[in-house]
């Protein structure tokens, strides 16, 4: 998926967003082996402002924890749904706290994923690229 003014062979970029280092590096460490560009953020505000950020490339998926001081997942996802520029940007979310009753929560939200913690490498890969590659249309689970 292109996005930006990147050229043709420019791998797909993932803005992973934990407020946990050693959650960030393993996040990091996965998607890179799997052939994307990573770039980090550390709360949702600071997730918000490089979205916003016009002169960055825009992501073409954005991996956001839930649990997040002082702004969360939760902030976050309202804030890109509500911004013309990033609505299109699938996100996924990545929790500890997965109940059926989060599962909706987390579609009513705007996410177009979810990945538990632990996560399965493999499963975090396999729901990014189905992002990466579909975008928006790529709603739904692992």
């Amino acid at each position: 998926m292109q996005s930006g003014t990147e050229g043709p062979t420019s791998a797909p970029l993932v803005l992973i967003c934990d407020d946990v280092e050693p959650i960030r590096r393993l996040l990091r460490i996965n998607l890179e082996l799997a052939g994307f560009e990573v770039d980090e953020a550390t709360d949702g505000h600071e997730a918000m402002a490089r979205l916003i950020d016009v002169v960055r490339r825009r992501p073409d998926v954005v991996v956001l924890d839930s649990q997040m001081a002082p702004y969360d997942g939760w902030w976050a996802i309202a804030a890109i749904r509500s911004h013309p520029r990033l609505d299109p940007v699938p996100v996924l979310l990545v929790t500890a706290a997965a109940s059926d009753h989060a599962r909706y929560e987390v579609d009513e939200a705007g996410f177009d994923g979810i990945v538990t913690k632990p996560f399965d490498p493999d499963e975090l890969v396999a729901a990014v690229s189905r992002l990466a590659a579909s975008g928006r249309a790529a709603r739904g689970r692992p």
